[in-house]
């Protein structure tokens, strides 16, 4: 049995399957991890969603902030912005039993060795810390509570963490890091306008993994999300398989106990 780890898809099917073949994918013993954003911007969400439902068995993915967006759209459409790519998802004659499964999904996966999020872990909680966090998004999601907070979820603030924070601040925040996370500035502040390169960022913004305490407990983090990242391996521990794929960059995926690095090209 191999497992593999594939970087955000963002409703690009086509290259979904391409990358199936590449890594000789084996439904009866394989499984997948990905690392969430599913679905948006690119040409075939609801092809993708289908997919991996049918796989279902065989899949684990974490939520990223597209599909909580898709989420947050389909159970309040006011929430909807111009440049949602995902009505074929919400109009599907199996929109519910696709949306269920996939609300269903968890903010954050482990094994032995290895641990998976969207965006990173905010650099100043524990690996225990994170854990219980996470389980306050997924127990709101299992609930009539979502629909608050759908609502409540999109915004910036509030930029630094407080263990007495409370209500839809609090679960912005831990949201936030889980899915959106990228910079902090030098007072630890976590900075949401910017998306581009390292390079070209502000001066006193820091890259949120360069702040960790925490090497969570030894385990190999596998993030996605930022592809303007540049890297695959940024740091000791540290994957991140968001290669562009949407952008015409790569599809990747990574075999987690061969180590092994596989691409194919990206949406053109």
């Amino acid at each position: 049995m191999t497992t593999f780890a594939i970087g955000d898809l963002q409703g690009c099917r086509e290259q979904f399957e391409a990358l199936l073949d590449k890594i000789q994918f084996n439904p009866d013993k394989d499984k997948l991890w990905f690392t969430g954003d599913l679905v948006n911007r690119g040409p075939d969400s609801l092809g993708t969603l289908r997919l991996l439902y049918s796989l279902r068995d065989q899949v684990v993915t974490v939520l990223g902030n597209h599909d909580l967006h898709m989420l947050a759209v389909a159970r309040c459409p006011e929430l909807a912005n111009r440049k949602d790519t995902f009505n074929d998802v919400l109009n599907a004659p199996d929109a519910e039993t696709l949306l269920s499964w996939l609300e269903s999904q968890p903010l954050l996966h482990e094994n032995d060795n290895y641990v998976i999020t969207h965006a990173g872990i905010y650099p100043f909680w524990t690996l225990n810390e994170a854990r219980q966090l996470v389980r306050e998004i997924e127990g709101v999601l299992a609930t009539e509570n979502k629909y608050t907070y759908y609502r409540s979820m999109y915004g910036n603030e509030p930029e630094k963490w407080d263990e007495g924070l409370q209500g839809q601040d609090r679960l912005r925040f831990i949201t936030n890091c889980f899915t959106r996370m990228r910079f902090f500035d030098e007072n630890h502040n976590l900075k949401m306008d910017y998306k581009a390169t390292i390079q070209a960022a502000p001066d006193d913004y820091i890259p949120w993994y360069k702040l960790c305490q925490d090497l969570w407990e030894d385990k190999t983090l596998l993030i996605g999300h930022w592809a303007a990242l540049l890297s695959r391996e940024p740091r000791d521990n540290l994957k991140c398989l968001d290669t562009g794929c949407i952008w015409g960059n790569t599809l990747s995926a990574y075999a987690l106990d061969d180590k092994v690095w596989y691409q194919v090209p990206g949406n053109k």
